[in-house]
């Protein structure tokens, strides 16, 4: 969830800006690590006629646009020009509008939160003091390239068993719900003459047909609470706690994790942000768990400790980032090696992922063949008997 605060800041400034955060309690803990003390909090929900902001398109064709000589100014007016979307065009133009005020280019994103976030805004402010903006947006862009790459990565693996659990359980709904009442009837003279297994499955077809009104609303029902409660913080928070409890399932979340927490933090040390800064923003990423140990390395390396033991010793590494992360600070090319770091620790959940998968899809495709096969036999078996008999 996204929410917008007033707080007060470091310099007794007001502040208003808007953080993403799982509850008001994570984000005032949030705020509360950036030196920030609130005052008002408010839960943004995105409206139906909101369009959201291409983000990644955006800084693809400004840079192009940069790189061909074109001033920055003259650059956003091409863009407001070129869009068709209504409220994107009003974003650049917003923009625009600021920069011909005379405005820097990082004040005229702040106003727009809910198109540039946090993290986007302070590398541009960092990139204006060095005067290296062209390369800072393209440190951007491949950062957002690589995350994309991850997460397209992640979804195609995932949709092979989730297509197989989608077949399945449709066909064996339609023998439960269709096939079977309709078997139902022509063993009715039978009685119990039928095997114990048949039988049972013959009477819940008979019960299925009686009632099928009613099991119907039950379907409707059971699917629109479970999509209700799939929306639920509180139900998200409870869930992710008990998969992150569970051995292989919660390793892989926790290194997924510390990956984006690395490759994020990677992109703004390599920006010019400063190490305290650059975890502050980033603690959002993490999960509650993460987070804890994070605020107390924040406050540990603000006393001048090491920045690769401070996060070893509160579980925000891996023996290799570890290792990645001891030769980045002696080298004094700490961003680059946390890069390095995400780099290597996605392709190997991307490999797990993979893995799982190929092990998971034939499981899968063997229990519904099982189960379909199983209520098949159990259908066909009185007619086997007979012919027995008959024979």
């Amino acid at each position: 969830m996204r929410f917008r605060i007033k707080a007060i800041g470091p310099n007794a400034t007001l502040v208003e800006t808007e953080l993403e955060a799982g509850s008001e309690a994570e984000v005032r803990a949030l705020a509360q690590t950036r030196g920030l003390s609130v005052l008002t909090l408010k839960s943004l929900v995105r409206g139906p006629g909101r369009s959201r902001f291409p983000l990644l398109l955006f800084n693809q064709e400004l840079l192009a646009l940069l790189r061909a000589g074109i001033s920055l100014a003259e650059a956003v007016a091409a863009l407001a020009e070129k869009e068709s979307r209504p409220a994107v065009r009003a974003v650049l133009a917003d923009v625009l509008q600021a920069l011909r005020e005379g405005r820097s280019l990082s004040s005229a994103l702040e106003a727009a939160p809910h198109a540039f976030p946090d993290l986007y805004v302070a590398m541009i402010r960092a990139a204006e003091r060095t005067s290296d903006l062209d390369q800072a947006v393209a440190r951007f862009i491949a950062h957002q390239q690589e995350e994309n790459r991850l997460r397209d990565k992640l979804v195609s693996a995932l949709i092979y068993p989730l297509l197989l659990v989608g077949v399945g359980g449709l066909v064996v709904l339609f023998l439960l719900g269709y096939v079977v009442p309709r078997f139902s009837h022509i063993y009715e003279d039978v009685g119990s003459d039928l095997p114990f297994m048949s039988r049972l499955l013959l009477d819940w077809g008979q019960f299925v047909e009686a009632h099928a009104m009613a099991l119907g609303l039950v379907a409707l029902a059971t699917l629109a609470a479970g999509l209700l409660l799939a929306r639920s913080p509180a139900v998200r928070v409870a869930v992710g706690r008990r998969l992150w409890r569970m051995p292989f399932v919660g390793e892989r979340m926790r290194v997924f994790q510390l990956a984006r927490f690395y490759r994020t933090v990677g992109m703004l040390l390599s920006g010019g942000i400063p190490v305290v800064t650059a975890l502050g923003m980033v603690s959002g990423l993490l999960s509650p768990m993460l987070r804890v140990g994070l605020a107390a390395a924040i406050a540990s390396i603000r006393e001048g400790r090491s920045f690769s033991s401070t996060l070893a010793a509160r579980g925000l590494t891996t023996p290799v980032a570890l290792r990645m992360l001891e030769v980045g600070e002696r080298a004094g090319n700490l961003g680059e090696m946390l890069t390095r770091a995400a780099e290597f620790h996605e392709e190997d959940t991307a490999r797990q992922m993979e893995w799982v998968t190929r092990l998971f899809g034939p499981l899968l495709m063997l229990l519904i063949g099982c189960a379909i096969g199983l209520i098949v036999v159990l259908m066909y078996l009185p007619i086997f008997q007979l012919a027995e008999s008959i024979g």
